[in-house]
């Protein structure tokens, strides 16, 4: 694999050149951006692949939804309908994406939306004080007031190159349109000599506020109707469904614990079929031990949960490992000067 990428190089030259003259031709006004008097905040990555934008964005709901009146707006991944739809009790994953249903059922007091046109969507958001733009790094025609950009740990993009020799949406100097870097999925036991490391590489191409931040994993896992305590999963024999960019860290979570489990891994916002249904039943089914489950994680719980029995999923949320006071004042500081 690594050889056909760099086989690819002369097309990443020209990707490269490309997604540049895009990105100058909205630095000097050729091509619109629209601003919003309401704040808006942008979360994404300038790498395809899961960097954490779910769990940074439910981070930013929790931060802001007891003081102001916050609406998320989502491209809607993977659903099949087109334009503005607005989430709703009738909704399924296939009407707004897995992400914004996600958002949805955990934030009844939040109104949840995607469009592909994000301009029109914030325009049809008129009750929202703050609105929360879900994977927007790149999406120009939005002149967001505030920008988190995302980057993994252990996949840094200033590491990286652009597609398809690398990863990368654009070139890393885009890095400079961030108000703020996070890198996340952290270690546990990183130290301080990482982070300064860490800084170090970033900050080639941005200057200014970076934090670090890890996945907490729940001390519960849960379903329909059920919970059990992630110090018991060891007693039980599992079936474990991903359709996640990378599921590797779930899978040393449950290592960790001594989970016995049998994976079965699928694409990132994989549509299930009937097919993949009978599999993962099947697999259940084969099963020997009387304490059985199948477990998931929280984005794919809410695609499976209405066609597969036994379920249960493993809540995550986003925590920063130092430095928590600094970014929520830089996000309340934002938002109040903006209102």
């Amino acid at each position: 694999m690594k050889f056909i990428r760099f086989l690819l190089f002369p097309f990443s030259i020209i990707y490269a050149i490309v997604t540049t003259i895009r990105n100058f031709f909205f630095d000097v006004k050729i091509f619109k951006s629209t601003s919003f008097k309401k704040p808006v905040i942008a979360v994404g990555n300038l790498s395809v692949g899961g960097t954490g934008k779910t769990p940074q964005i439910e981070y930013l709901i929790q931060l802001l939804k007891d003081k102001h009146k916050v609406a998320v707006l989502s491209r809607g991944y993977g659903r099949k309908t087109k334009g503005f739809v607005k989430a709703d009790a009738t909704k399924k994953s296939q009407d707004i994406g897995d992400e914004p249903l996600q958002f949805f059922t955990k934030f009844k007091e939040v109104t949840v939306a995607v469009d592909e046109d994000r301009v029109h969507g914030i325009q049809q958001l008129n009750g929202a004080e703050v609105v929360l733009l879900d994977d927007a790094f790149q999406h120009r025609k939005v002149k967001a007031g505030f920008y988190v950009l995302l980057t993994k740990f252990d996949d840094l993009f200033s590491n990286d190159f652009v597609l398809p020799t690398g990863n990368l949406r654009e070139r890393r100097v885009g890095a400079k349109r961030a108000d703020v870097v996070v890198v996340t999925k952290c270690p546990d036991d990183l130290e301080v000599f990482q982070m300064e490391a860490t800084k170090k590489l970033l900050s080639r191409y941005f200057i200014g506020m970076i934090f670090f931040s890890k996945i907490s994993y729940a001390t519960e896992v849960k379903s329909s109707s059920n919970t059990i305590a992630t110090t018991k999963l060891n007693e039980y024999e599992m079936v474990l469904v991903t359709g996640i960019a990378n599921p590797k860290p779930l899978l040393k979570y449950l290592n960790d614990l001594g989970v016995n489990y049998s994976h079965i891994n699928f694409p990132d916002h994989h549509q299930f079929s009937e097919k993949d249904i009978r599999s993962i039943q099947d697999r259940f089914d084969s099963l020997s031990s009387k304490n059985k489950i199948i477990l998931t994680t929280e984005k794919d719980f809410v695609r499976l949960s209405e066609k597969v029995n036994d379920l249960y999923y493993l809540p995550i949320a986003s925590a920063f490992i130092k430095d928590q006071e600094k970014f929520d004042a830089s996000i309340e500081n934002y938002v109040h000067a903006a209102l």
